[in-house]
């Protein structure tokens, strides 16, 4: 709820007083764009002047009154809470009251604006030092509001020369417009610099649709998108969005594309982000990391802001349950499934069926079709094998052709995790350890007993080393790695189907119906994509086949 602007009460000044918080070009775009999107604005342009030290914020949101106008840039005033009690239920960006009264502070203050109201007018005031309006004129303008901030720390030579290099200031400035575009996607955005274009980015549904727009190289398919609604432990509404990066098509060198949104603001979250990192398992290659948007809408008294003045950090209560969901959803999301097109065909004529049976034998029918598993929608069929290699796999919207190999140390892997149990083997191996690998083994759980001078007998090993021909080296390489992650890792890679072996059409697949099914299909352990997919528009563009098919035979 916006009230019209109005001092705080001393005792809410005295809780969440923030100081000064205007210390860089970057603070003051970051203030003016929360001030711009919590009027509820579509539109927000952004010019800045670096020869003139001025920066200037136009939105078409909903405007201020004269007398809002008149308040604004006054110390501790604002129109976003009213009471102590509403510091628990903060549902907007700005509430402190202090952010236009410290951007007067550091330079000329001129705002321009006009309510959305029937029949207003519109106004423009500048300000003094201290936020107290001096001059004020009505003007035509539309509904909305420009502020400029002229001559920026001219009053304070001493910070202007202790600032960043203008290239670092801008460099933040774009990520705090790329950030607020990720959580607001129906925003439209437009930022000059010195007079020329600089960042634009169009809306969109989702932040699915932005993405592709902030980093090169990314499609909109390399991306997925789910929206979760959960029931926190206090019995309270909230919601999950999560957009990943599929790990098989898109990874980066660093974390910083792994983003944390809690109501609307990016935030640092160190527990959050470690939890992303860890739902992606080993599927990633060693040294990567995932490109992930994750937005919490967590109940508004869950959330408390005052931990840092620019609200950069927060307290979440329950964390271990949001990352929980998280953890589950990210998981859930990196299954294999079919376009939403063909899944939500296939869902229509699936609930028809379904429908019938009902109408037919009485049977109860649940109408959620959205509980369907996506899965049991994908059917793989083996049809061939290229180069000793790679499994042809046909499904209804084109074929897949999946890597034998890498498929089955998948299928592997998560059945260590799952089941990594050790057995005694009757012939017992003698290998020849050093200390840290007999250490190493023993960590694993593996009984070794002294043999000789650096000579060991194996007694249990793997139960899925069992048959191998070659365990003796499966266990040497184990007994070279850190945990038992790796261990696993080995075992699986060492114990699958090798490239170059032939496969009968049975057992092609059964790799298809266990690998499809598995935690993390899209790549090996190793972080390794494990099918190519070529849908049937991929293949009808290439062949410049654009007809009906049913037409082309006479159908």
């Amino acid at each position: 709820m916006l009230y019209p602007i109005q001092c705080l009460p001393p005792e809410i000044v005295n809780i969440i007083a923030a100081g000064e918080i205007i210390d860089s070009l970057a603070s003051v775009v970051r203030e003016l764009v929360d001030n711009s999107i919590d009027a509820k604005s579509t539109r927000i342009s952004i010019s800045l002047n670096t020869e003139l030290w001025q920066i200037s914020v136009t939105d078409n949101g909903m405007g201020m009154s004269l007398q809002d106008l008149r308040n604004c840039a006054r110390a501790h005033h604002t129109n976003k809470i009213r009471k102590l009690d509403d510091l628990c239920h903060i549902h907007s960006l700005g509430f402190r009251g202090e952010a236009l009264f410290s951007v007067a502070n550091v330079g000329q203050l001129a705002i321009k604006s006009r309510h959305n109201i029937e029949n207003s007018k519109g106004w423009c005031i500048t300000y003094d030092l201290q936020g107290q309006p001096i001059h004020e004129k009505v003007i035509a303008i539309a509904s909305g509001t420009t502020i400029t901030i002229s001559d920026i720390f001219g009053n304070m030579p001493v910070r202007r020369k202790g600032l960043p290099s203008f290239k670092k200031q801008l460099k933040t400035i774009r990520n705090i417009i790329e950030n607020a575009s990720l959580c607001y996607p129906h925003v439209v955005w437009d930022a000059k610099l010195n007079g020329k274009s600089w960042i634009n980015i169009s809306p969109g549904k989702t932040s699915q649709q932005i993405i592709p727009q902030l980093l090169n190289q990314i499609h909109y398919n390399d991306l997925r998108f789910t929206a979760n609604k959960v029931q926190t432990p206090s019995c309270k509404d909230g919601s999950i969005n999560i957009v990943i990066g599929l790990p098989d098509r898109c990874h980066r060198s660093s974390s910083d594309w792994i983003k944390i949104g809690i109501n609307g603001r990016i935030i640092k979250s160190y527990q959050l982000e470690k939890t992303v990192i860890r739902s992606f398992g080993r599927c990633l290659p060693k040294g990567r990391f995932p490109i992930c948007f994750l937005e919490l809408y967590a109940p508004f008294e869950e959330v408390d802001w005052n931990r840092h003045p620019i609200k950069s950090e927060v307290y979440l209560h329950f964390i271990e349950f949001w990352e929980e969901q998280i953890f589950a959803i990210i998981e859930q999301s990196l299954k294999l499934c079919l376009s939403p097109s063909i899944v939500l065909e296939n869902s229509k004529q699936l609930h028809k069926l379904l429908k019938s049976s009902v109408i037919q034998n009485e049977h109860s029918c649940n109408n959620d079709i959205s509980s369907t598993n996506k899965l049991d929608l994908l059917p793989l069929k083996a049809v061939g094998q290229v180069n000793k290699t790679y499994i042809v796999a046909e499904h209804p919207n084109g074929l897949w052709l999946v890597e034998q190999h890498i498929a089955h140390e998948r299928i592997l892997y998560e059945k260590l995790q799952d089941e990594w149990k050790l057995t005694k083997i009757d012939n017992p191996i003698v290998l020849n350890l050093s200390n840290y690998q007999v250490k190493q083994l023993q960590d694993l759980g593996l009984e070794l007993e002294i043999f000789g001078e650096q000579m060991w007998v194996i007694r249990t090993i793997p139960q899925l080393l069992v048959g191998q021909e070659d365990y003796s080296d499966i266990l040497l390489e184990l007994s070279l790695g850190k945990d038992l992650e790796s261990a696993q890792v080995a075992t699986a890679c060492k114990s699958a189907i090798r490239n170059g072996v032939s496969l009968e059409l049975h057992k092609m697949q059964e790799i298809l119906d266990a690998w499809k099914n598995t935690r993390n299909p899209r790549t090996c352990p190793h972080g390794r994509p494990i099918y190519l997919s070529l849908d049937e528009s991929v293949l009808s563009n290439f062949f410049r086949r654009h007809w009906v098919i049913g037409k082309s035979h006479g159908i």
